[in-house]
């Protein structure tokens, strides 16, 4: 009888742990707390993280990109508190020599990382960026704007999303594509795809969050995203980052009837329309 019960248990944890993995190149959500807000705590570029959350990402991404457990100012919110990308990492001011010195040990020797005296300094809040091209708050400062530009490479466009001043909290944007805050209009989801270069769609995470950068990470392959993530949001993500055999043609016509069973008719053609010149913009700009 124990050896039976043993043997369910056994089965039991295995069918949870098939449940807990994805394959590469799609999207995970993730089981440890805060299970909202995985972006929070983690840069995936490089995967500095904090917590629990340290071993989802080493179970999936150590045999290709560092994974580092750090805290910047002794916060363990990591996601908010700095922003990089695969040329270059910047921390806040307030950051600590021993945390600075232990992530400049940890990263590979071409990726530069620097303290920014910023005023704004959740830096991760306030800009979003790829390899290319970055968004930056309206307000931030002159000074820091050419630090960003020297460090990670990248053009700096001073931008808002739906109105909002906090770009790197409302968009999460790779090499491949973007997500963005569900209220953006049109012709400002034109206007950014056309800057970032990548096609765009509005949407969210956590089941109809708007915060983004707060529950989900993303590069160029693999996405994570909060626990309370729907299949819904999933497969848009998994879409426009082109993480699996999705591509942007695809949202329409493969997630109506999941769309309409959860937003209902009425909103479902605004939807569909943005989704559809949101990838003709991208296709031209291809």
């Amino acid at each position: 009888m124990q050896k039976h019960k043993a043997d369910k248990h056994k089965e039991t944890r295995k069918g949870k742990e098939r449940q807990r993995t994805t394959q590469k190149h799609q999207t995970q959500r993730t089981t440890h707390k805060p299970t909202r807000l995985m972006g929070n705590r983690c840069r995936l570029r490089t995967a500095i993280c904090h917590g629990n959350s340290r071993s989802v990402f080493e179970g999936e991404l150590s045999e290709t990109i560092p994974v580092i457990h750090a805290s910047l100012a002794g916060c363990r919110i990591i996601g908010r508190m700095c922003v990089g990308n695969k040329k270059g990492l910047l921390v806040p001011n307030s950051t600590t020599d021993q945390e600075l010195q232990h992530i400049r040990n940890s990263l590979p020797d071409s990726v530069k990382v620097q303290r920014v005296e910023e005023r704004l300094s959740a830096l991760g809040n306030v800009v979003a960026c790829n390899d290319y091209v970055a968004l930056v708050h309206p307000d931030l400062d002159r000074e820091t704007e050419d630090i960003i530009t020297d460090v990670m490479g990248v053009e700096v466009f001073r931008q808002t999303v739906a109105e909002n001043v906090l770009v790197g909290s409302y968009c999460a944007i790779s090499n491949q594509g973007g997500l963005v805050h569900p209220k953006t209009k049109m012709e400002d989801l034109e206007e950014l795809s056309s800057l970032l270069q990548v096609p765009l769609v509005a949407g969210t995470v956590n089941r109809g969050s708007d915060v983004i950068a707060a529950g989900m990470v993303v590069n160029d392959w693999m996405a994570f995203c909060g626990l309370d993530t729907t299949s819904t949001e999933l497969s848009v993500i998994e879409s426009v980052f082109k993480l699996g055999d999705r591509q942007p043609s695809n949202i329409s016509s493969d997630m109506r009837e999941s769309l309409i069973d959860r937003y209902g008719i009425a909103n479902i053609s605004k939807w569909i329309l943005s989704a559809w010149k949101t990838e003709i913009a991208g296709s031209n700009l291809r």
